[in-house]
């Protein structure tokens, strides 16, 4: 009798967390490569994965890709998807870490823009983090929209075409941007609330 009251029991937990976690069933993506700022990757990964998101690393190449921090190089972590072999159908959110080697790689790959391109014209969230909105203005997807960046590429938002403004958090229609790492707890409730919300 006992075994039993104890499988219903955990059986009403893990109900019970399922239910109150916010993105059960929910996929992101995290788009980045090397030179990624190490907090504006892990702190958000670990956000959606408390939520219970499944969340896969997408990159360049497989292997791993290795952070930054500071003035030196950082963690690295796992590669789960290459750009090829990823679609935004695949997902419900789209993030983009900063740092400024990682966008500066990312913005020059065709592929790289076209998926970000996608999923902001599929209206379906989008996060970018200090200079990752570098590669929002490649996409050319910032005309009229609100946003925020980390305040040396304010000039290239501007005339991106962007309304910029300097908050720790900016949202307009699904799309989420924040300064630089101070921000992270903003930018990641702020995120997980627009995913929940689903396409804008």
């Amino acid at each position: 009798m006992l075994l039993n009251d104890v499988r219903r029991l955990a059986s009403y937990l893990v109900f019970i967390k399922n239910y109150i976690m916010k993105l059960n069933e929910k996929k992101v993506a995290i788009l980045a490569t090397n030179g990624f700022e190490q907090s504006e990757l892990f702190e958000p990964l670990k956000a959606l994965k408390n939520e219970g998101a499944t969340v896969d690393i997408v990159s360049l190449e497989k292997g791993e890709i290795k952070g930054w921090t500071d003035v030196n190089w950082g963690k690295s972590i796992a590669v789960d998807k290459t750009l090829g072999e990823v679609s935004v159908s695949d997902y419900n959110a789209l993030m983009l870490p900063g740092g400024v080697i990682n966008p500066d790689i990312l913005r020059t790959n065709t592929k790289a823009i076209d998926l970000v391109k996608s999923f902001v014209e599929n209206k379906k969230p989008v996060a970018a983090i200090c200079h990752a909105p570098w590669l929002l203005a490649s996409a050319d997807v910032l005309k009229d929209r609100e946003i925020t960046s980390y305040n040396s590429i304010k000039d290239d938002m501007i005339n991106a075409g962007a309304v910029w403004k300097d908050q720790s958090v900016v949202c307009d229609q699904g799309l989420v941007t924040s300064r630089n790492p101070n921000d992270l707890p903003d930018f990641n409730s702020k995120f997980i609330e627009e995913i929940c919300e689903g396409q804008h």
